[in-house]
């Protein structure tokens, strides 16, 4: 009998399958790396908002705006930043597409200096 054609057959399919089948992990396997919060140990349970830092153009330059306050230097906005509560709750910077590029990392050390524990860059801002 000759077997040299179910040989053939069997190789085709062989590398058929191993050709076509995939390698990857299956979605349902994945970890999603997500992070929970979850209630912290301190007595304090604050409900405000994170600190929004906001880089503005004012005129033909830019400044620091918080809230309603715009500030020039980074020394004020430490300063301010200081006096605020909110520290566990984080701080957001945003800035304009076109605001010097060492305002952002600047702004983002003042809140560290400030206290915040959380600092976040948002990206642009809106309007």
């Amino acid at each position: 009998m000759q077997m040299t054609s179910m040989i053939d057959v069997v190789f085709l399919l062989l590398i058929f399958f191993m050709a076509t089948s995939g390698f990857t992990v299956a979605e349902r396997e994945l970890d999603p790396r997500l992070v929970v919060d979850k209630p912290s140990n301190t007595k304090s349970t604050s409900h405000l908002e994170p600190a929004i830092v906001d880089i503005v153009p004012v005129g033909s330059g830019f400044v620091y705006k918080l809230g309603g306050r715009e500030f020039q230097t980074t020394s004020e906005l430490r300063n301010v930043l200081r006096k605020l509560e909110n520290k566990g709750d984080g701080a957001i910077v945003r800035g304009d597409d076109k605001a010097p590029f060492d305002m952002a990392p600047a702004a983002i050390q003042a809140c560290k200096d400030a206290g915040f524990i959380n600092v976040r860059y948002g990206g642009r801002r809106r309007s």
